[in-house]
């Protein structure tokens, strides 16, 4: 890793959700629950329509900081807050915009504060990454 400073922007990138990636995700992790993928019952329980899972969110965030760190080894810590849902539509799916930025330097390990929006909407709050620096 490069020298690093507060602030630097370290990663950055735009995801496309679409239903299928719900889908495929459900599969993967086991995650049946149907506000994922039926409008109905999302509807039903009072979300503004199907939702995107919160651990793929999450992991699609942290995966950004990958190529920047060279091996996924070096990640030794992570945790978000779930602030807003990401509403996925039927037809044009959701966008997620991730950036990187250092929040913090010691000599062994940096901080990496991943801001998540959809839509304009913060959705993930607090979304911190601990990594070691070399």
């Amino acid at each position: 890793m490069t020298e690093i400073a507060v602030g630097d922007q370290v990663a950055e990138r735009t995801v496309d959700l679409t239903r299928e990636s719900l889908v495929r995700y459900a599969g993967a992790s086991g995650d049946f629950n149907p506000i994922h993928y039926r409008d109905d019952v999302a509807e039903r329980v009072g979300l503004p329509g199907v939702l995107a899972h919160g651990m793929l969110t999450m992991g699609l965030a942290v995966e950004t900081l990958v190529p920047w760190l060279g091996d996924s080894g070096r990640i030794l810590e992570y945790g978000v807050r779930f602030t807003r849902p990401v509403v996925v539509d039927p037809e044009t799916g959701a966008q997620l915009s991730i950036v990187a930025v250092v929040g913090a330097v010691d000599e062994d390990t940096a901080r990496i504060d991943l801001t998540v929006r959809h839509a304009d909407t913060t959705v993930l709050g607090k979304a911190q990454v601990r990594v070691r620096r070399d």
